[in-house]
């Protein structure tokens, strides 16, 4: 049996799960039930190819995981801080960061990561210039703005680390050999 169709039954056998549990009762009937409705969702609802490239570095990645729950925690605080100091709110503001990223997988992961974090949230991403649009909850000071790019730097840094190393990305036939288009050219920020 070959990877994709290992996927596949992982897949439907996923599906099938998610049926049993939403119904609440094991029962052969739902058993059975949850496999047919994986299987026309399988086939009806197919999912795209994504490209996956390289390989996980264990080491870097439960670096990162380690580093997600910490900047987690730390944000959380600073949110419960911001609601109960008897100063007015924090000023915020949309900063924009440019990611370093080959994969669009990976640009996915790093964006979900960012956005789990309290206080911030993407608003929107440039694909083919790889680079987010960010609503940052404090931004209010020249050390907030830092170390907001701080926190996002090591993220990506770590995000390389664990999925992009150059020495094991090899591009697939997915991947177009031309340069996406660059569109046009953004203001110089301030530093």
């Amino acid at each position: 049996m070959n990877r994709g169709n290992l996927r596949q039954l992982g897949l439907l056998a996923w599906l099938a799960t998610v049926w049993v549990l939403l119904w609440g009762n094991i029962s052969i009937a739902n058993i059975l039930g949850g496999l047919a409705v994986g299987i026309l969702i399988m086939v009806l609802l197919p999912l795209p190819k994504v490209p996956v490239e390289g390989r996980i570095h264990l080491f870097s990645l439960i670096q990162l995981i380690g580093l997600a729950i910490w900047y987690a925690a730390q944000s959380s605080l600073q949110l419960a801080w911001f609601a109960i100091r008897p100063s007015p709110p924090p000023v915020t503001g949309v900063l924009r960061y440019h990611l370093n990223f080959k994969s669009d997988l990976v640009l996915t992961l790093c964006v979900d990561v960012i956005n789990l974090i309290p206080g911030t949230l993407v608003l929107e991403i440039d694909q083919p210039r790889r680079i987010a649009y960010i609503h940052v909850l404090d931004v209010g000071s020249e050390k907030a703005v830092n170390h907001f790019y701080k926190t996002i730097a090591q993220l990506e840094r770590l995000f390389v680390a664990s999925f992009e190393r150059d020495s094991d990305w090899k591009p697939s036939p997915w991947h177009s050999p031309e340069p996406a288009d660059e569109g046009p050219a953004l203001p110089e920020e301030k530093k």
